[in-house]
């Protein structure tokens, strides 16, 4: 799987478990539950085809997440801290392979300026994913 279609598929999970009642799209299948809705299904996010965040509030899920940390994570202005919060690889390793998933055009040498335009692609490819983000956040 993508590291962009990980990121969703952990929102999105969280989505799904935040609602009552409702279980990740997978394990809804699993127990003989009604197959998912096109683009919402774990399969497209494993084929690196992000799945569809349908109007999901990405800033309330994420700030949920930050407020259980034990870490003071800024997901708001951190690609680091976001993958952090998600439970995923924030390795310099792993941040320059979504940079070449995000096809960044930059240096992967300069990390610092590599970071803000990863950051601000993540948050812009959850928008037109359907998340709904903050404005002043898609920069």
């Amino acid at each position: 799987m993508s590291i962009f279609g990980n990121i969703i598929s952990k929102i999105f999970g969280h989505s799904q478990a935040a609602q009552p009642g409702a279980t990740p799209a997978s394990e809804a299948a699993a127990q003989g539950g009604s197959p998912p809705p096109p683009g919402t299904n774990d399969d497209a996010a494993s084929a690196g085809q992000p799945a569809s965040l349908q109007n999901v509030d990405v800033a309330a899920i994420l700030d949920g997440l930050a407020a259980k940390s034990s870490q003071k994570l800024d997901w708001k202005h951190s690609i680091v801290d976001l993958m952090k919060l998600l439970g995923l690889d924030s390795s310099l390793e792993a941040r320059k392979e979504l940079a070449q998933e995000l096809h960044y055009g930059g240096s992967t040498s300069d990390s610092a300026a590599m970071n803000i335009w990863l950051h601000s692609q993540v948050v812009q490819k959850l928008a037109q994913n359907g998340g709904k983000v903050p404005e002043e956040l898609r920069r």
